[in-house]
């Protein structure tokens, strides 16, 4: 039901009052993807992590890892606070519809290997 509801998000809230995250930005990500991500991937942390994303907004856990690293750079490159706005209102139309909670026959996103050039 935490996960169904996006209610185990809740605790980063701690973490955006102390300065360490964005209400908006892109999703934070284990620290061991850090070496797999290419150049454009890795601008995703020019920008404070966030709670919800572009990312989040537009597929979350039902879209590829090369989409989501797509939909964070279009983000880094051309976030605003109106932009930002936008996202937290389509963020609470998500979670209120359940929208794209887990990708198909996953409880959450399957593990992040590297893009294919990378491998």
């Amino acid at each position: 039901m935490l996960r169904a509801t996006s209610l185990d998000e809740m605790p980063e809230l701690w973490n955006v009052i102390k300065g360490d995250m964005s209400i908006v930005g892109p999703r934070p990500l284990l620290m061991e993807y850090l070496p797999l991500y290419n150049s454009e991937q890795a601008k995703r942390h020019e920008v404070r992590p966030g709670i919800t994303g572009y990312a989040q907004v537009n597929g979350r856990n039902a879209i590829s890892w090369e989409k989501k690293f797509e939909l964070d750079t279009w983000y880094v490159n051309n976030h605003s606070l109106w932009l930002d706005f936008k996202i937290m209102l389509k963020t609470v139309k998500k979670v209120i519809a359940k929208d794209d909670i887990s990708a198909d026959g996953e409880a959450t996103m399957i593990k992040f290997t590297g893009t294919p050039e990378q491998k």
